[in-house]
């Protein structure tokens, strides 16, 4: 009697599994979010932040102090080499050459006095009326007036040419972009010349300081193109060339930073100095490839779904002879060296995209928007694992090799059955149940959902 009781209770039981297996399966409708396979191009870049400039700037001062009496040019005007763009009061300057010539007539009349005076010597002294010493003294006294000659005539060169500074010309043709005096102003060249006037000499040819972060600058090289967009044109992008990589660097808040110079052509002069570029630098770029949405790459099948992958090719290797474990290792082994190089991601900080869809900015002035895909395999580190329905309806799992990644797409190589216009599973729901599980979750976090779980004493 006891025997038999157990036999029903395991009937049952089973039963009770079966029944709740069927109707989580009619019940629940699965639903997925599908993403396409595309062919198109793709791009490595490396994004960063500068300021546009002219290529050459001349600021323009002047070296004598004064009043300012006339202003020659203004903001925007076009001057010539050459031009009178300012003039300073030259009342005080013009004294000073009037004193220079004084002081030179007096040398000058020095300097013919002492010379007599010297011959008058000479002739008392071969007549052995004067002294030695008187006689030398009067040598001295004519060589101190020539050297007071030859001072004063200095003197008069240095105040005739303090005049000409009183006119300040154009050192170049160009535009003049920033004007700092204004008529009556005052301006004191005691220490340093003051600037009056920033001449840019042509914006028709314009170049980009942009700071390059230390892990991106060796990716970058002189000849390399260039994108940049201003926020004046936000619709419109612009192109430049990589001219120079400069050596020197500069650190702020323990980021290092060089300076990397983009050459950039203005002809409609749509681009103005100071305006802020956001640039991106062409790393590596492949054309007319097989393009994955970066979602489907991030998905992780659930349980249920492996579990039927496993089966199907179980059966498969059992039809042909081979054994089941070798079936369940190859869609395992995937899923295991996903997980690592996820896990691997997010302890460096790198969030736990498996495409590589860009790297974080980190508070620095450059970042990249694009790089070489690592997901997967843990000994290439650019094998990737992705998830669609095959012709009967079917789950079905592929390994790809990823390449480059622009941030959205990347790159794929893969088997016969990746093919363009293939719809990829990004994510999967569950409709009629009480709440909607994402697939596309973190692997080291804790699952707070998953399947039925069993309970004392029941099923």
């Amino acid at each position: 009697m006891k025997k038999k009781m157990t036999v029903a209770l395991a009937v049952l039981g089973m039963a009770a599994v079966t029944i709740g297996f069927l109707f989580r399966r009619d019940g629940g409708a699965t639903s997925y979010r599908f993403v396409t396979v595309t062919r198109g191009d793709v791009e490595s870049t490396v994004s960063a932040t500068g300021a546009l400039q002219a290529v050459r700037t001349v600021q323009v001062g002047t070296q004598v102090s004064g009043q300012v009496a006339e202003v020659g040019a203004d903001f925007n005007d076009r001057v010539r080499k050459g031009q009178v763009i300012a003039r300073i009061d030259p009342t005080l300057l013009e004294q000073q050459v009037r004193e220079a010539e004084a002081n030179l007539e007096r040398a000058r009349a020095d300097l013919e006095q002492k010379v007599f005076a010297l011959d008058q010597a000479h002739a008392l002294f071969e007549e052995k009326i004067l002294t030695e010493a008187d006689y030398r003294a009067a040598e001295y006294n004519h060589t101190v007036s020539k050297a007071n000659l030859v001072s004063a005539e200095a003197g008069l060169d240095r105040a005739k040419r303090n005049l000409e500074y009183s006119v300040v010309h154009a050192p170049i043709d160009g535009i003049v972009v920033e004007r700092n005096v204004e008529p009556g102003q005052t301006v004191a060249a005691s220490l340093s010349a003051p600037q009056l006037f920033l001449i840019a000499e042509d914006l028709t040819n314009m170049q980009i300081l942009v700071s390059v972060d230390e892990s991106d600058i060796g990716r970058i090289a002189e000849g390399q193109r260039a994108r940049f967009s201003v926020q004046a044109y936000p619709e419109r992008a612009f192109e430049g060339t990589v001219q120079q990589v400069r050596l020197q660097s500069t650190t702020s808040e323990n980021v290092v930073n060089y300076t990397v110079v983009v050459g950039v052509s203005n002809p409609d002069h749509k681009l103005l100095p100071g305006m802020t570029a956001t640039v991106t630098f062409v790393i590596d770029r492949a054309a007319d490839v097989l393009l994955v949405p970066n979602a489907a790459l991030r998905f992780r099948a659930s349980a249920e779904m492996q579990a039927e992958v496993r089966e199907r090719m179980a059966e498969s290797g059992r039809a042909g002879g081979q054994d089941r474990s070798a079936a369940d290792s190859s869609v395992t082994t995937g899923l295991r060296a996903d997980r690592s190089a996820a896990g691997s991601r997010t302890a460096a900080g790198q969030g736990t995209s498996p495409a590589g869809s860009g790297a974080r900015g980190s508070g620095r002035a450059s970042g990249r928007t694009g790089t070489r895909a690592s997901a997967g395999d843990s000994g290439s580190g650019n094998a990737a694992q992705l998830w669609y329905l095959d012709a009967q309806g079917r789950v079905a799992t592929a390994r790809v090799r990823t390449g480059l990644t622009d941030g959205q797409n990347t790159q794929i190589n893969g088997g016969p059955a990746i093919v363009e216009g293939l719809d990829l599973i990004a994510s999967v729901s569950e409709s009629g149940a009480a709440a909607t599980t994402p697939t596309t979750t973190n692997p080291f976090q804790q699952s707070r959902s998953g399947g039925p779980q069993r309970r004392p004493g029941g099923f």
